[in-house]
């Protein structure tokens, strides 16, 4: 084509700058948000809006923001985004969880290694200063993935005024009743030297030693019970944690279930009958050499005292529902001091709650506990694990009753068991003086029977939230809440010089007021007696100067659990209670959801929360949880994402992920190297998107919508079926927005961006775009619609790509970086897309869904010609149609626009015999026909025309005879 020709056509415009590059650019961006304070004047617009207030989790201040945060963070970006364009003012006020033992394990970490030992107020700055370290840091990271918030408002749980409020929380649970002090198993943290509450433990596969162990009944107990007293008789008990032996107090039965006498030959043993089979394998006896002796009910062994196999105490026999006939022997090893049943048992027959073990894990010197086992460790340590080794107490104890003639059998037992999600070993159960909130008390008012009842009122996304929240509410015991930790929120309690401890209520609040303005440290520096200073004491309290102030620390679970009453009942940065949405991963089912449960329907009566949205873990190829916690020493952080593939990549690969289920991720530099790694893949689309927003610009270029806008029942059939499809494509897109499914969103859009788009409409149009007179009818009609997706598409994905959708229409109303004074807040100010009703055409719908088959068999029928070497472009095709029925008609109904359709210069329409409406395809060459080719546009017609541009088409040589209009 000669140069003048190529310079006469409508090309889309070259230098548009929406090119790639996302790590550079974005910054930019984030900078001219902060700069007109982009989130205050969406604010600003919504603010006679209806409220969607979702509150934020607060993450822990303990490390970088890593790959599962970022999932999680941008979820709620998106979901906030969204809500805004619909509508709604979205209050965002982010939270940071700054106490408690992951923070205190990091700065004693830092301690150890510099040989360093502080005093609590020493101890609890530096946590401060760590905290607001990482706050720093997660807030940039945070920011950088474009998670726009209410950051001036942000709040703090070590904040004063947070802290009262933590405080006050408390003082509702010991206004009712609720808050009691025990001695009593809890989940025990032998590296940490603390209890731990449920959402502190992950249960994983352990292999334990399971031992049957020997307790010999005297002569004279088997005669008082009726029993055999000539051979030596012994009930045989079954456990996995062998180092709970010298702590058994007693053996419990079931009432009901029937227990045998079984004469092995030398000795005779007790067992449930049930169980007798295992047993005997478990010590390798022949079946057929043992007899049975005599059957007792459970009840008749009630009080028969054995004795302990290597500690001169009797284990008397009690009776307890709970045994059961599944596995170990039918009697059960019972120790008050290591086991929630056991627990209960020992305060129903009066046995004391004995714990032999010191904080550190180590037997202590009691008087009762051997001498060579005072000082060794029930800790299985982390090394320990990987090597399959068991704890050196485990291994005193087995030698024990070796010695002792006690052990039966031993085996190794794989199993599920507790463990402490920090140190990742197993935990202890091990009674200790605790504090507890009662769950069950008052009946059908009680904490637990109101939460069941709050959590039928709330909306469950996935809806299995519902029962795996119901389950984890029904089957935790007594909230413990306190630790024996040095940064925390002090749990408010006096002692006496007799160590009673002294709670109220009112004084508690009164405390809290102080709190809120010196803040916590205020506890561990001032004496009783200032802190009691203008404090109505209760009747019958000691004077302060009498009293001391408690160093325990309340459960960090009640720091978070009471953020909605210190943000959301105190409106703020505008918000609301109850929230609109909790949104995190599915672990918080036993931890912030539960917490909030507990907090909110104890302390104000309801749940502080309508809705709850959960979305699994990032997992790596082996299924297993990516976090700071997870089985990678330093996960991937989210900066290490965005600084390769830019935040946007991210966002999209967020959306891209069914969040419900757990989402697999590969090592991130394995995924850097892999172009099928799922971010690679979903760098990809997002080139797709950005491509067809450059498409849709680029030739917009000499478009304004105001003088150049077709009206609808003016516009071509063509760009009347593209706004079918982009009506459509709102109405799917909207409804998966609202249902939480983002990834019906990303596969919609990038179904019609490849599809619909790129594969069809856009391919269509180059020709009309580029050739035709600059005002053309058909021209501008197609602009119109073009003007009218792109509007559309940008918002539909505005919420998931916020940096390239606001960049792009910034470029739509200015043609550069950022949208223009008026018009400042760019595409997120802008409403949802509402296309009218008369875009909807489900008669063109159905015509053109049968053009399209028309024109895949045309592009099929082409294709051997060109691969023959026959037909070059698909524009040197001519091609007859032969077609009868429904085919033929709709054929002829649309057969001025079948050329641009198919993409050829030339269609025929024959009309065939056969009443079938399938249509038969032949293809010539336009040559053929004695046409020629137009330089200018390459299409062939029967005759070219001459122009002072040279010889060209009828077609073009209208376009050159009317210069672009501008």
């Amino acid at each position: 084509m000669a140069t003048e020709l190529k310079d006469t056509l409508l090309l889309p415009k070259t230098n548009f700058p929406m090119r790639a590059n996302l790590v550079g650019r974005e910054p930019a961006r984030l900078a001219h948000w902060e700069k007109i304070d982009l989130y205050k004047l969406i604010q600003e617009k919504r603010a006679s809006a209806p409220a969607f207030v979702l509150h934020d989790g607060p993450p822990f201040t303990n490390g970088d923001v890593h790959i599962g945060t970022a999932l999680n963070k941008s979820l709620k970006d998106i979901t906030l985004r969204y809500k805004t364009m619909r509508g709604f003012r979205t209050p965002y006020v982010p939270g940071w969880d700054c106490h408690g033992l992951p923070i205190e394990q990091k700065v004693t970490q830092r301690l150890r290694a510099e040989n360093k030992q502080v005093s609590t107020a020493e101890m609890r700055a530096l946590c401060d200063a760590f905290s607001e370290e990482w706050i720093a840091t997660q807030k940039r990271q945070f920011k950088r993935l474009g998670v726009l918030a209410d950051w001036k408002n942000e709040y703090k749980t070590k904040a004063p005024a947070f802290e009262a409020d933590i405080v006050r929380t408390f003082a509702a649970f010991v206004e009712k009743g609720l808050v009691y002090r025990s001695k009593k198993p809890v989940y025990w943290s032998i590296p940490f030297e603390t209890a731990l509450a449920e959402a502190e433990i992950e249960y994983k596969d352990h292999v334990s030693p399971s031992i049957w162990v020997k307790f010999a009944v005297p002569a004279a107990e088997a005669e008082k019970f009726g029993l055999p007293s000539d051979k030596p008789l012994f009930v045989v008990i079954w456990t996995t944690t062998p180092w709970t032996i010298p702590a058994n107090l007693a053996i419990a039965v079931h009432p009901e279930i029937e227990y045998v006498v079984a004469d092995l030959g030398a000795e005779r043993i007790i067992v449930a009958g049930p169980l007798l089979d295992a047993t005997l394998a478990a010590a390798k006896v022949e079946p057929a050499s043992v007899r049975i002796l005599s059957r007792h009910k459970g009840a008749a062994l009630e009080n028969l005292a054995p004795r302990h196999p290597f500690i001169d105490r009797a284990s008397p026999v009690v009776p307890a529902d709970y045994v059961t006939t599944d596995s170990g022997t039918g009697c059960v090893h019972t120790a008050p001091g290591h086991g929630a049943e056991d627990y209960l048992t020992g305060l129903k027959y009066k046995l004391p709650i004995y714990c032999p073990v010191g904080d550190d894990g180590r037997y202590l010197d009691d008087g009762q506990i051997p001498a060579d086992l005072v000082g060794l460790t029930t800790l299985e340590t982390v090394e320990d694990l990987e090597k399959k080794r068991t704890s050196p107490a485990n291994i005193a104890v087995l030698k024990k009753l070796d010695e002792a003639g006690a052990l039966l059998a031993k085996a190794r037992y794989a199993h599920s068991y507790p463990h402490c999600w920090r140190s990742k070993t197993p935990i202890i159960f091990r009674a200790v003086d605790q504090w507890f909130v009662a769950l069950d008390q008052g009946g059908d008012a009680s904490p637990r029977a109101t939460a069941l009842q709050a959590i039928s009122g709330v909306q469950w996304v996935p809806s299995w939230g519902e029962a795996r929240i119901r389950g984890a509410v029904e089957s935790r015991p007594d909230w413990c809440i306190s630790r024996q930790r040095s940064w925390g929120v002090p749990l408010i309690c006096f002692y006496d010089e007799k160590k009673n401890a002294w709670l109220d209520a009112a004084v508690i609040r009164a405390v809290a007021d102080k709190i809120a303005t010196r803040g916590t440290n205020y506890w561990y520096d001032a004496a009783p007696a200032e802190i009691l200073d203008g404090v109505a004491l209760p009747a019958g309290w000691p004077a302060p100067a009498a009293l001391a102030c408690g160093r325990d620390t309340l459960d960090v679970w009640i720091d978070s659990g009471s953020s909605h009453a210190a943000t959301l009942r105190r409106g703020q940065g505008a918000t609301r209670w109850p929230a609109d949405l909790y949104l995190e991963g599915s672990d918080q089912h036993r931890g912030w959801f539960q917490s909030s449960l507990w907090t909110g329907v104890i302390a104000h009566g309801a749940a502080p929360y309508k809705a709850v949205l959960t979305h699994g873990f990032i997992v790596g190829k082996d299924g297993k949880k990516i976090s700071k916690s997870g089985q990678y020493e330093k996960p991937p952080t989210s900066d290490n994402y965005v600084n390769h593939y830019g935040a946007d990549i991210v966002r999209l690969w967020v959306a891209s992920q069914d969040f419900a289920q757990d989402i697999t991720v590969s090592d991130l530099d394995k995924d850097l190297k892999d172009k099928g790694s799922i971010l690679n893949i979903v760098a990809e689309i997002y080139r797709l998107f950005r491509n067809t927003f450059r498409y849709q610009l680029s030739n917009l270029f000499d478009f304004d919508a105001a003088r150049d806008a077709v009206p609808l029942e003016k516009m071509d059939a063509l760009d009347r079926w593209a706004l079918h499809q982009t009506a459509r494509l709102v109405r799917e897109c909207t409804a998966a927005y609202d249902a939480y499914e983002y990834h019906r969103v990303y596969q919609l859009c990038s179904q019609f961006c490849a599809v619909t788009l790129s594969a069809v409409y856009h391919d269509i149009l180059k020709d009309r775009l580029y050739t035709i007179g600059a005002a053309h009818p058909l021209r501008r009609s197609s602009q119109t619609a073009i003007h009218h997706i792109f509007r559309t598409l940008a918002k539909l994905l505005a919420p998931v790509l916020a940096f390239t959708a606001d960049e792009a229409w910034a470029y739509h109303l200015s043609d550069t970086d950022f949208a223009p004074d008026g018009a400042a807040g760019g595409i997120h100010l802008e409403n949802w897309p509402e296309p009218p009703a008369s875009w909807t055409d489900d008669a063109l719908d159905a015509d053109f869904a049968a053009l399209l088959k028309v024109r895949a068999q045309v592009t099929e029928a082409i294709e051997p010609h060109r691969a023959a070497g026959r037909i070059g472009k698909s524009l040197d095709a001519a091609v007859t149609i032969t077609a009868s029925g429904d085919t033929a008609a709709l054929l002829a109904r649309h057969h001025a626009l079948l050329p641009e359709l198919f993409i050829v210069s030339e269609v025929r329409l024959a009309t065939g015999d056969d009443a079938d409406s399938a249509a038969l395809i032949a293809v010539q060459h336009c040559q053929e026909l004695g046409h020629a080719r137009c330089p200018r546009c390459w299409r062939w017609v029967p005759a070219l025309q001459t122009t002072s541009h040279g010889d060209v088409c009828p077609r073009c040589a209208d376009a050159l005879a009317s210069p672009p209009k501008t």
